[in-house]
C-alpha cells in the first residue's frame, strides 16, 4: 500500500511538470503583457479570469510581474555597500494599515514598478491570494557573490500550489539580471525559475525551512554552501554549469575546464584567475575574445579551459558575454619546498 501511494505521488508530481510543457505559454504571456492596473485585487482578476485552470492563472501572474517589475538597482547598491537585508518594502500608505503585509508591499511595488526580492515575492503571493491560489513567501539563502554573511537569509521567493502539488519559482531571478556595474537592470524573462524542478532549484536557493526544498532527501546546507558563487539575478539563459561544486582542487600544471549549457545566441566565455573583477578586467577579457579563441562551442554548450600556473591563485572568475556570472574557489595544492642537496665530504681523522 505504501509503495502504491509513493508511486501515485511520483506520477502526480511528474504529471504536473509534463503539464507545464503542454500549455501555450506564449499566448498567455502576450495577453498578460498588455494588462494594466495598480490595484492588486483588480490586477489579479484581469490576469486570471480568462483562464479555468491554476497553471494558466499562475503563468499569467508570473509573466506580468517579470515583464512589468524591474529590480531596484539603487537599493541593491546600498545593500552591496552595507550588507543589509532588504526586508519589507517601506513607505506604506496610511489607508493600507488594516491590509496584510503582502498586500501592503504589493501595492507599493505596483505603484513604483520596481522592487527587491521581497517586493517581487509578496506581489506574487498577493495576486495569487486574490485568485484563491495557495502561495507562500519563502525566506532563505541565495548562493551569490553578494554579501559576506553566509549565516543570514538573503533572499525571498515563492512556492505555489497547482492542482494540489507545490511548485517553486523565483520571479526576481526570472525577470532579468543586473549589469556588471550594478547600475542597470536588463529585462530578460527566464523560465528556468518558473516551476523549477526541486533538484535544480536547490542548487542556488536554500530555504530557511528545509521542507520548502520539496525534496525527500535534500542536500545539507554545507553542501549547498560549497556550490559556486553566482551573481545576483543570475539567469543568462544558463541551463546548467560544470563543475557543480564551488571549490576546485588542483595542482600547478592541471587544466580546469568550465562548461556552460545555454540557449543564448551569443556565447562568449573567458576565465580569469583574479580575486575581484573591475571594468578594466572585463575589457581585457573582451579583447582576449577578439584576438584569441578562448572558448569552444558545441551545440548548446560552451567551454573554456584554465591552466593552473601558480599555487598563489585563489579564485577563478567566469566571464560570460562580458559579465561575471560565476566564481569558483581555487584550492591549489602547494608545491613541496625542495630540500637543499646534501653534500657529503670525506673527512680525514688524524690519530
Amino acid at each position: 500500500m505504501k509503495l502504491l501511494f509513493c508511486l501515485f505521488a511520483f506520477l502526480s508530481f511528474f504529471y504536473g511538470y509534463s503539464q507545464k510543457n503542454t500549455v501555450n505559454f506564449s499566448s498567455i504571456d502576450s495577453k498578460a503583457y498588455n494588462i494594466e492596473s495598480n490595484a492588486p485585487d483588480t490586477l489579479s482578476y484581469l490576469l486570471t479570469s480568462p483562464y479555468t485552470n491554476e497553471l494558466e492563472k499562475v503563468r499569467s501572474i508570473f509573466s506580468w510581474i517579470t515583464e512589468h517589475i524591474s529590480y531596484n538597482t539603487v537599493r541593491y547598491r546600498m545593500r552591496m555597500a552595507a550588507y543589509k537585508d532588504d526586508g519589507a518594502e517601506a513607505d506604506y500608505d496610511a489607508d493600507s494599515v488594516f491590509k496584510t503585509l503582502d498586500e501592503r508591499v504589493a501595492r507599493i511595488t505596483l505603484k513604483r514598478r520596481y522592487a527587491l526580492c521581497d517586493g517581487y515575492a509578496r506581489l506574487f503571493k498577493s495576486l495569487c491570494d486574490f485568485a484563491n491560489i495557495k502561495c507562500v513567501v519563502i525566506t532563505g539563502y541565495a548562493r551569490t557573490n553578494f554579501g559576506g554573511n553566509q549565516f543570514r537569509c538573503n533572499h525571498k521567493w515563492n512556492a505555489v500550489m497547482i492542482d494540489s502539488n507545490w511548485y517553486l519559482l523565483d520571479a526576481t531571478w526570472a525577470s532579468g539580471y543586473i549589469s556588471f556595474s550594478g547600475d542597470d537592470f536588463i529585462k530578460n524573462q527566464n523560465d528556468n525559475y518558473f516551476l523549477t524542478s526541486p533538484p535544480y532549484f536547490v542548487q542556488d536557493h536554500y530555504p530557511d525551512d528545509i521542507k520548502w526544498t520539496l525534496m525527500d532527501n535534500p542536500p545539507s546546507f554545507s553542501e549547498f554552501n560549497h556550490s559556486p558563487f553566482k551573481q545576483p539575478a543570475f539567469n543568462y539563459k544558463i541551463l546548467s554549469y560544470s563543475p557543480s561544486k564551488g571549490i576546485i582542487n588542483a595542482t600547478v600544471g592541471d587544466t580546469v575546464t568550465i562548461v556552460l549549457e545555454t540557449v543564448d545566441d551569443k556565447k562568449n566565455l573567458c576565465l580569469l584567475d583574479k580575486s575581484s573583477i573591475d571594468s578594466a578586467d572585463i575589457a581585457f577579457a573582451d579583447s582576449l575574445l577578439k584576438t584569441n579563441k578562448t572558448s569552444v562551442i558545441s551545440s548548446n554548450k560552451i567551454s573554456a579551459t584554465y591552466i593552473v600556473n601558480s599555487d598563489a591563485a585563489k579564485w577563478l572568475q567566469v566571464i560570460y558575454n562580458s559579465n561575471v556570472i560565476l566564481r569558483y574557489k581555487l584550492n591549489i595544492k602547494k608545491q613541496p619546498f625542495p630540500y637543499p642537496p646534501v653534500i657529503i665530504r670525506d673527512i680525514a681523522i688524524n690519530n
